[in-house]
C-alpha cells in the first residue's frame, strides 16, 4: 500500500481575544496635589493648620479620593517628614521635591515623573485650597472629552452649562487640551491637561508658570462655569481667617 504522503502541520485555531472590562475602555486620569510649598509667608506649615475634623491637607485628600482618579500623585516638598507622620496619605503615590523652593512647576516636575504613561488627563490640585468639590473636577475632566464633540459644555454643578459656559474657540480644529473652572470671580482650579499637553506642563520653570502656559496656549483652552468665588487658598495668617470664616459660613 502506497505511504501517505506527508501532511504539512495544522495551524492552531485562532482564540478570540477577551473582551476588556468596561472600566478599561474609561480615559485614565490622574490627579496631581501640589502640597510641596515651603510656607514661608506663614511661617508654619500650612499642609497641617486645623481645618475641619483634620488639618488642611485631610480635606484636600479627601476631595481627590472622592475623584477615583486612576492615579493619584501626592507631592511633598518643605515639612515633608512631619506631613507624612500626620496625614493620611493612603491611596496617594508620595514623591519628594528636593527643588521645592525653586516654585511650583518643580513640584509639576517631579509629580508628572510618577505618572502613567498611558494616561488621558492630568488634573492639579492645589494642597492648601480645600474648597475645591470633586463636582468641580468632574466637569473639568468632562469639559476635555465634549469640547471636540459638539455636546454642550457641562458646568461643574453637573447640567449644561448655558451661555455663560466659555467653549473651546470655534477655530480652533481640536479638541481642549486645557480645561480650567470659571467662577463668578475669575478662573481658577482644579485645572485638567490632555495627555498632548503633559509635554509642555512638564517643562515649566518657576512659579505661577501654569497661568503662562494657559497664557501660550489660549487656543487650547475650555472654560467650564463653576457657580461661587474662587476656592481660597492659604499664603498667610489672614488668608487662613478668610478661609475658617468662609467654612464656618458654610455650616
Amino acid at each position: 500500500m502506497p505511504s501517505q504522503p506527508d501532511m504539512p502541520p495544522q495551524p492552531e485555531p485562532l482564540q478570540p481575544e477577551p473582551l476588556r472590562a468596561a472600566a478599561s475602555l474609561e480615559p485614565r486620569t490622574a490627579g496631581i496635589i501640589l502640597a510641596a510649598g515651603a510656607s514661608r509667608r506663614l511661617g508654619r506649615p500650612k499642609q497641617l493648620l486645623p481645618y475641619g475634623t483634620g488639618v488642611l491637607l485631610d480635606a484636600v485628600l479627601a476631595t481627590a479620593r472622592a475623584c477615583t482618579f486612576s492615579q493619584t500623585v501626592l507631592a511633598l516638598g518643605g515639612a515633608a517628614e512631619e506631613v507624612q507622620r500626620t496625614v493620611d496619605t493612603s491611596g496617594c503615590e508620595v514623591v519628594l521635591n528636593p527643588d521645592f523652593g525653586e516654585g511650583c512647576a518643580s513640584s509639576i516636575a517631579t509629580a508628572l515623573a510618577a505618572v502613567d504613561p498611558e494616561t488621558d488627563a492630568v488634573v492639579l490640585l492645589l494642597g492648601d485650597q480645600p474648597g475645591v468639590r470633586a463636582a468641580s473636577v468632574r466637569a473639568v475632566l468632562g469639559a476635555l472629552r465634549q469640547a471636540g464633540s459638539g455636546a454642550a459644555p457641562v458646568a461643574a454643578t453637573g447640567g449644561p452649562a448655558g451661555p455663560a459656559a466659555s467653549a473651546i474657540p470655534a477655530r480652533s480644529p481640536v479638541p481642549a487640551g486645557i480645561a480650567v473652572c470659571r467662577y463668578d470671580d475669575g478662573v481658577g482650579h482644579p485645572m485638567a491637561f490632555a495627555r498632548r499637553l503633559v509635554p509642555a506642563l512638564a517643562a515649566l520653570h518657576g512659579d505661577k508658570a501654569v497661568w503662562k502656559l494657559l497664557e501660550q496656549r489660549a487656543d487650547d483652552v475650555v472654560e467650564v462655569r463653576t457657580p461661587g468665588p474662587i476656592p481660597l487658598d492659604v499664603d498667610t495668617e489672614e488668608d487662613y481667617r478668610r478661609l475658617l470664616g468662609r467654612m464656618r459660613e458654610a455650616v
